[in-house]
This record gives structure tokens, sequence and C-alpha cells, in this order.
């Protein structure tokens, strides 16, 4: 299902109707409901944004519609057209790069691939500093460590995916190659639930709330844990910064304002997640994201409750994080001699947006060598 949730600059009930890239609105911006003064935006003319989410219904992702759903991106004074990819479609990272959307809600890593490919995008502020991941397991599978990846066909969102490379790096860590296994796209939730079923897979890297349905209908285990912090350190030799907001380099420069904007209203939802129950954020979601045929409210909150901490509070780049990254790209066999690890990332718009908002930053940020 492709949602596709439009922000609305000004009470009336109008449409704003997007050109290819962003333009400006002449509506004027509103205050979300207690917001103050100083930290509300008040120009006349109201920046439009358009952003693709790699799975927008997933957990790992749920901060870019939490903030719509709060109403922060317009309390900011920036409109949000957001979308989501959908299995088989256009990946977010890939309409962004092509400047269909831009921004793209997908993992940092990509940053890294494209550079290597000569395309400069950047991440502008992260969300979480752990993959939010479970490789899950069939009941009979027998995978119980990256060893035990070797003659398996081991799931996966998409070919080329995060999940992709991340199963290849954690299958190199027991010592197996890519070519040990057989790698297939599964997507998310139901395809993914069937694909296990099935028995058209033995594994697959997925996260909440398809990992609740794996588990209460008994069809997988939680072999890996790379949703919650601990885990990840454990797997992957440290932070390992996943979801983020791409964009393309020049765009950035060039709408530096709208960057600001779209910063602000995240960094606030982070403290807000932050701040928060895991119920307080399910409720604050859309219904069906929460509660659908895959799985139900309770369940959904239960994962959450236990990955909730993958999220960071403050948007900032974790310090080493991106040096784990840079390391699973050079074992993944990606070039990455061209490609600087400060030119990856900045932390300046969430610095920024935590001064305004008059947060501390708790996360120690990574430095020009990550």
């Amino acid at each position: 299902m492709k949602h596709k949730i439009y922000a609305v600059a000004a009470t009336g009930a109008i449409a704003l109707t997007l050109a290819a890239c962003s333009t400006n609105s002449p509506a004027a911006s509103t205050s979300a409901p207690g917001a103050s003064a100083s930290s509300t935006a008040t120009s006349t003319a109201m920046p439009t944004v358009k952003m693709m989410v790699g799975g927008i219904d997933k957990q790992i992702y749920l901060p870019y519609q939490l903030a719509e759903s709060l109403g922060f991106y317009k309390k900011y004074g920036v409109n949000v057209e957001l979308s989501t990819e959908t299995k088989g479609g256009v990946g977010a990272e890939d309409a962004m790069a092509s400047g269909s959307v831009d921004m793209a809600g997908a993992w940092y890593v990509h940053t890294i691939d494209f550079q290597s490919k000569g395309k400069d995008v950047i991440n502008i502020i992260q969300l979480s500093g752990a993959p939010g991941e479970r490789e899950m397991c069939a009941t009979k599978s027998g995978v119980h460590a990256p060893a035990d990846f070797k003659g398996k066909t081991m799931g996966v969102t998409d070919l080329g995916s995060g999940t992709d490379e991340l199963t290849q790096f954690i299958a190199s860590q027991g010592g197996v190659t890519r070519n040990d296994y057989t790698t297939q796209a599964v997507g998310a939730g139901a395809t993914a639930i069937a694909a296990i079923q099935q028995g058209a897979v033995d594994c697959v890297m997925t996260t909440q709330p398809t990992v609740g349905a794996l588990t209460d209908k008994g069809l997988a285990y939680s072999a890996i844990d790379l949703a919650t912090a601990d885990g990840a350190k454990a797997t992957l030799g440290g932070d390992w910064p996943a979801a983020g907001l791409l964009a393309q380099a020049d765009w950035v420069n060039s709408h530096e304002d709208a960057v600001q904007k779209v910063v602000d209203a995240l960094v606030d939802t982070m403290h807000w997640i932050d701040t928060h129950t895991a119920t307080d954020i399910a409720n604050a979601l859309p219904a069906d994201f929460v509660e659908n045929s895959t799985i139900s409210k309770d369940k959904y909150i239960a994962g959450l409750t236990t990955d909730k901490g993958q999220f960071l509070p403050d948007g900032i780049m974790p310090a080493g994080g991106p040096k784990v990254i840079f390391a699973m790209e050079k074992a993944n066999g990606v070039d990455t001699s061209k490609v600087t690890i400060a030119n990856t990332f900045t932390n300046k718009y969430a610095i920024a947006a935590n001064k305004l908002e008059g947060y501390t930053t708790t996360t120690t940020p990574a430095g020009a060598d990550g």
C-alpha cells in the first residue's frame, strides 16, 4: 500500500500543486498547538519539499510520518509532501538521486554507495544509531549465527538494498561469502511473511512490525538482533547509523532554508520520541500503520517498546558510526577510495535545530574521520 501524505500550508482546504522540484507557496505558515513564538516559523512564504521514505509504515522510519502527524513540519514553516517506495518500484534513495523527489528517508550507507559512483549525496540528519533490523529465520531453518547462512536462501527487502548489503556483511563475519548463499527480494510486511510461510526463504532481514507478526504467528524467531544498540554493537562492531535523511549536495546548498526547517521539525520529533512512550507514539501515528492485517496494535506497541532505543534523541551522527559503515562497505567490495567520510554527512543542521529548540545534545558527534 502506498501512502501519500500532504502537509497543508493554510487552514483552507487548498491542495498545493507541486512542481518537479521544490517551489515556494505564498501560503502563510501556521503554528502547532503550544508552539512558542521563538520556535515557530514566521515566514510568509512556505517552501515545499518532496520526500520519499523507504517504507513509511516501518517502525525504523516512523519519525518522518510522526513529524507530519504532530504538525511539526507546519510548525517550522515547511510544506512536506511525503510518499513511500513500494515493492518493485523505485527505491526512495534512487528517486532522490534522479531528482524525482528532493529528499529520501533512507539509510546513511547509501551516501557512500552514491559517492563511490560519482553522485554527491549527503546525509543531513541521523535518526537512528542501529539498523532496527532482525534476521528472522524459519523455525526449522537451523540458522543461529552468520556461519549458518551457508547454503541458505536469505530474504532482503530488495536486491542492492541496505538489507542486502547488511546481510552480506553479517555473512562475512561468519566466513560466508555472497556466493555461498542465495539472495531473494521479499519486500516487507505481508510479502516477507508469505516468503517465510511458503518456504521460499530460510530467513528474512526485516523490522517491526513484520518481526512481531512473524513471532506471533510462530513462523520465525530472531536469530540475529540488530534492532537494539547492544545487538548492533555485538554483531557489527559499533554504532551503526541507519535511518537518516538524504539529499543531493547541490540541492541542499541551494535550498538551505527549506533543509533547516525540515531538520528543525525532525529534531523536535526525535526529542518527542525520546520523552514519550511507545503507546503515545502509536496513538499519534495513522491507525493503519499500527494495526492491520499483519499486526495488532498491542503487538506493535510491544515491538516499539523493545526497539525504541534505536532512535537518536537529537539527530546527531554518532562518533565512530561512519567508520563502521565504511568498514562494511569495504568488506562488501565497494570502492571507497574516492570517498571521504567528512563529505558523506553533516551535523550542522541538527546542531542548529537543537540550539533553536533549546535541547541539550547527548550524542557525541562524529568528526571528519567518522
